[in-house]
């Protein structure tokens, strides 16, 4: 008779620390899905300002079309990315064709002290804060996420229901050089 509740008992526990290892799993990659969606969120904001910085900067600087045409590409690219690495690659694309347009700018003192150019520059900065922000986040749900998946005893469990570990959005090579500074 104490047999079968010791028993009944050790199978309880067994499911009740089945149940919250797989609840834990749910959550830590759940919380990686919502870190990514804000990441999303920030690369959409940033694109939806591009236009606009672009039409302003046009009204300056008409002859510099093929700087036009790769920001414009970098941000359809930006927008038709659907996969983690497809959006890191169009951000990438993005970020450098930023940077050209910026430095057409620098060229246009007038264009430098509009209004409108400078509050769209400050927007985008913002963003840019933003999305490092929300890199960062995501990074540190990721680490937790794979960090629980590769720990005895959730790595016997992780397989069998399918949670698999996810990719660190990481800084391109171009991202990690030194900045040039020139004054």
């Amino acid at each position: 008779m104490i047999l079968s509740y010791v028993l009944i008992g050790v199978a309880i526990l067994l499911i009740l620390w089945f149940l919250a290892t797989y609840n834990g799993l749910v959550t830590l990659r759940n919380r990686v899905r919502e870190a990514w969606s804000q990441i999303d969120v920030q690369l959409k904001r940033r694109s939806s300002l591009i236009p606009n910085l672009v039409e302003t900067v046009k009204g300056y600087a008409k002859h510099e079309k093929s700087v036009f045409e790769g920001v414009t590409k970098a941000r359809s690219a930006m927008m038709g990315a659907t996969s983690l690495s497809d959006k890191a690659k169009a951000n990438d694309q993005l970020s450098g064709a930023l940077k050209s347009l910026f430095a057409v700018a620098e060229a246009y003192p007038e264009l430098k002290a509009s209004d409108n150019f400078k509050q769209l520059q400050d927007e985008i900065s913002d963003t840019e804060t933003k999305v490092a922000a929300s890199r960062q986040f995501y990074n540190t749900n990721v680490l937790d996420l794979n960090n629980s998946l590769e720990t005895i005893p959730n790595v016997w469990f992780a397989n069998i229901f399918g949670f698999t570990k996810e990719q660190f959005f990481q800084a391109t090579d171009e991202e990690k050089a030194d900045v040039q500074v020139k004054f």
